[in-house]
């Protein structure tokens, strides 16, 4: 009997090079995403402006209702909303319905937030897409809806823009 040998591949040592380049993308975006939160001098962070953002889409809901458009345990919602309350970025209130349902809502104050970073972040945005070409530019932004339509999120999922 011949025995025959497996010529399997190398094992492989890193991610394939599509997921290392979705990495570095990604490494990218949070890069622009802690520097459009540089316009507020460390006023919020990363958890607290995706819950502003959210939220800001979304409208008055329940903690519950935002927990789980968070993707992310009530408890952890309650502590973001403690403080963006104190710093008057949200207003707690009750459903109308029912007082034992504490919903959430963004305030004046909030909104101006969301509005200050994302126009930041657009900024941002802007200035490497314009280092792109325009068929560049298409190619990219097809790609990237395209990723955001398979990849899901809280705020895609609702029909809002990701943050």
């Amino acid at each position: 009997m011949k025995s025959t040998v497996s010529q399997s591949s190398p094992p492989r040592l890193g991610p394939r090079e599509d997921v290392a380049a979705f990495e570095r993308l990604a490494q990218s975006l949070v890069g622009i995403t802690a520097q459009s939160l540089d316009a507020l001098d460390g006023a919020v962070t990363v958890a607290q402006f995706r819950l502003l953002r959210t939220l800001d889409g979304l409208g008055r809901v329940s903690s519950t209702a935002l927990a789980t458009a968070l993707g992310t345990a009530p408890s952890s919602v309650t502590r973001l909303v403690d403080k963006l309350e104190a710093a008057g970025l949200v207003a707690r209130g009750a459903d109308a319905h029912s007082r034992a349902i504490v919903t959430v809502e963004v305030t004046a104050a909030g909104r101006t937030v969301v509005g200050t970073v994302l126009a930041r972040r657009h900024a941002l945005l802007e200035a490497v897409l314009d280092a792109m070409t325009p068929d560049e530019r298409d190619q990219a932004a097809q790609v990237a809806s395209r990723f955001a339509l398979l990849a899901g999120d809280a705020v895609t999922a609702k029909g809002l823009t990701a943050l």
